[in-house]
């Protein structure tokens, strides 16, 4: 069923966030039979770019990681993921109430979930660890999850599409903030306490 809204959600968003509504999901399904798989797909991705293929700036030279360098970066990763997808649901649940929303944490967990699996999907782009190319990846996929995101919020918290689009902006703000800081606590732990050794490419 996940699969199937999954792609729903892609080809006829508004209506799949009505069917989706109606699931009723809980927090440990969420967790352990969505966000598990599909947090596995950026930092799984990454993980085989940057130490088989080599990851490149500008394309002309190729640099390896060893595999003892970036599998703790790729766990770590992983498990980030998890806290900040459940960190917006939490934020999404604390902050509706000011707009009229009157859901549980559950449905908040549904929205963010589904809303980021573009960004997700993207970092299947991480097998090709091209600066370029997966910036342009990102973009493409954080462009439609902003649509889901505004599609998806009066359908899932039940409320005006006025005031959704408010709600959104603000969730939006939160996810940006959190997406940057992810990236960021990602590079600096990863060169601080685990040393990058390189294989030749």
């Amino acid at each position: 069923m996940f699969l199937q809204h999954m792609m729903g959600v892609f080809y006829h968003p508004k209506q799949e966030w009505r069917s989706i509504r109606n699931e009723h999901y809980t927090a440990m399904h969420v967790f352990l039979a969505q966000i598990s798989i599909l947090a596995a797909i950026p930092a799984v991705s990454l993980f085989i770019g940057t130490t088989q293929v080599g990851w490149s700036l500008g394309g002309s030279e190729f640099v390896k990681l060893s595999v003892a360098s970036a599998l703790p970066a790729a766990l770590a990763f992983y498990v980030a993921m998890w806290v900040a997808v459940g960190f917006i649901a939490w934020s999404i649940h604390w902050m509706e109430k000011t707009y009229g929303g009157n859901v549980s944490y559950e449905e908040c967990l549904v929205l963010t979930t589904f809303t980021a699996t573009p960004l997700f999907l993207s970092g299947l782009a991480g097998l090709y660890p091209m600066l370029w190319f997966n910036v342009i990846v990102g973009m493409m996929a954080l462009a439609y999850t902003i649509y889901l995101l505004y599609t998806g919020v009066p359908e899932i918290m039940q409320i005006p599409e006025e005031r959704a689009f408010f709600f959104a902006t603000s969730i939006l703000t939160v996810g940006v903030c959190v997406l940057v800081g992810l990236l960021a606590a990602t590079a600096i732990l990863w060169g601080t306490f685990v040393p990058l050794t390189y294989t030749a490419g």
